[in-house]
């Protein structure tokens, strides 16, 4: 008996709205309402905004990094791949192996003097820590630069269904303000408020989703590049260990 009561209301309404769009409906609301929905569409521009930005970057870094690790191992020198490296403007690994060899040449210098007297091993050891260090600060300033703008995505996902609820319990009460308005409770009154606040559910929902997606999604590739970074870190210093260090 309960069901066919929801079944008979359910199309009660949707005779109702059956005429009207859904922008019909959003012109038809209150200027909370609307103002919930420019909120909900800015969101919803700025993240798309976003994700196609962050698409076009990945796609970028993953073709530079490609050839940039396959120069790498090609040449297997650091001077003719540190002239790769700053040919390649979107490159993460890149600009880590830049920072490294930066931080290694200057190491030499400072200490080209002293071990033509003094070579010791404790200090060439020094050398690759102090590489190391460098390559780490580069790592991880890379990793803040593939992250940015990711936080709107998180954000935009976590709030815009809430913003559409308070779009909907708006609505809902304007709903049942207009029953005690004109004192009685046909569906006729209530369906077009209930319409419009089920409206905003669907566009907090509509705008949520999507940058869940995407931010998941970007948030693992930046791991992914993450963890390249390391591993090349490992590989640099092991070479660095093989071709500069001095065993006594």
């Amino acid at each position: 008996m309960d069901y066919q009561i929801h079944l008979a209301i359910l199309s009660q309404i949707s005779n109702v709205t059956e005429n009207q769009s859904v922008v019909d409906l959003v012109l038809r609301a209150g200027w909370v309402a609307k103002s919930v929905f420019l909120l909900l569409l800015a969101f919803s521009i700025i993240s798309w905004a976003i994700v196609y930005h962050k698409l076009r970057l990945f796609s970028k870094v993953r073709k530079e990094t490609d050839n940039f690790n396959q120069e790498f191992v090609k040449q297997g020198q650091l001077e003719n791949a540190y002239n790769l490296a700053k040919r390649l403007k979107n490159c993460p690994t890149a600009r880590v192996f830049t920072a490294g060899y930066i931080e290694l040449a200057a190491q030499f210098r400072k200490t080209q003097n002293e071990l033509s007297y003094k070579e010791d091993e404790g200090l060439l050891l020094e050398k690759l820590d102090s590489v190391s260090r460098a390559l780490e600060r580069a790592t991880a300033q890379e990793v803040t630069k593939l992250e940015r703008w990711l936080i709107f995505l998180g954000t935009t996902g976590s709030v815009t269904p809430f913003i559409g609820l308070f779009g909907t319990v708006w609505g809902v009460m304007n709903a049942f303000s207009g029953i005690g308005t004109k004192g009685q409770a046909s569906i006729a009154v209530v369906a077009p408020g209930i319409a419009e606040a089920l409206v905003a559910t669907a566009a907090g929902l509509f705008t949520a989703i999507p940058a869940v997606i995407a931010y998941n999604y970007f948030v693992y590739r930046v791991k992914i590049k993450a963890t390249e970074m390391d591993n090349f870190s490992l590989n640099m210093l092991s070479l660095i260990d093989r071709e500069y260090i001095k065993r006594s």
